[in-house]
């Protein structure tokens, strides 16, 4: 059965300071573990010249100072590190609780999520609260997770003119996937909830509550709850 996995990585040129290296061609587990795996022995083992390394659902993005090395010593490298990937094992992973209050003027479309699949809202906000969701990378914005195991029950198409403000903290469904919009944006998923917690401040040591391979579990709080945990997170 073909996984998505491929046999060789492919590496493209990504401007004049990137190269990306695509580890398969779809977005599954298999392949983002290899991606997570090989992002951590790039931090361990950091080739002379890379600046940064972004990994994404089936790639990795690094970034390289070219008066120190070029794409060739690159692709060396690289190959050279996949060598080594049984030598590393990926950190269990965290799991973040994330309080969400479903809908009313927080879930402005859980209405329309709940009647496109012929479900509640009660069964909406359940589906959506049960799994506990991997992240499969942070992108688009600041910490803005792209989470895996959405119920298929659920799988809802993008609204087709993107909202030009969706605020912060807003948990949407796009397609097969969920994720939370940790500072106000534009954007065009469906919004079912929202959360009072700081996902992102800049002023914390570590700024994001969580990173790619961690776990996420929404759990469903009232008004009043959102309304209490908002101004903690205010002081």
């Amino acid at each position: 059965m073909h996984s998505g996995l491929f046999e060789r990585a492919f590496f493209r040129i990504a401007g004049d300071q990137g190269l990306l290296v695509e580890y398969g061609d779809e977005i599954n587990l298999e392949v983002n573990t290899k991606v997570r795996t090989m992002a951590i022995i790039m931090k361990q083992y950091t080739p002379k010249g890379v600046i940064e390394t972004i990994p994404t659902y089936r790639s990795l993005l690094i970034v390289y100072d070219p008066s120190i090395t070029n794409l060739a010593k690159l692709q060396k490298e690289l190959q050279r590190l996949e060598e080594r990937l049984y030598e590393i094992q990926i950190p269990p992973p965290d799991t973040i609780e994330i309080p969400v209050c479903y809908g009313g003027e927080f879930g402005p479309d859980i209405e329309f999520v709940a009647e496109t699949h012929d479900l509640s809202v009660k069964e909406v906000i359940q589906l959506h609260s049960e799994p506990e969701y991997l992240i499969y990378m942070v992108g688009f914005t600041p910490g803005f997770p792209f989470l895996g195991g959405l119920s298929e029950k659920l799988h809802t198409s993008r609204l087709e003119t993107p909202r030009t403000f969706v605020p912060k903290g807003s948990v949407g469904i796009a397609n097969n996937q969920t994720g939370i919009y940790p500072v106000s944006s534009p954007g065009g998923w469906q919004l079912i909830g929202r959360s009072p917690i700081k996902l992102f401040a800049p002023e914390r040591p570590n700024p994001f509550l969580y990173q790619a391979g961690d776990h996420i579990k929404f759990k469903p709080i009232t008004l009043e709850e959102y309304s209490r945990l908002d101004k903690e997170d205010e002081k």
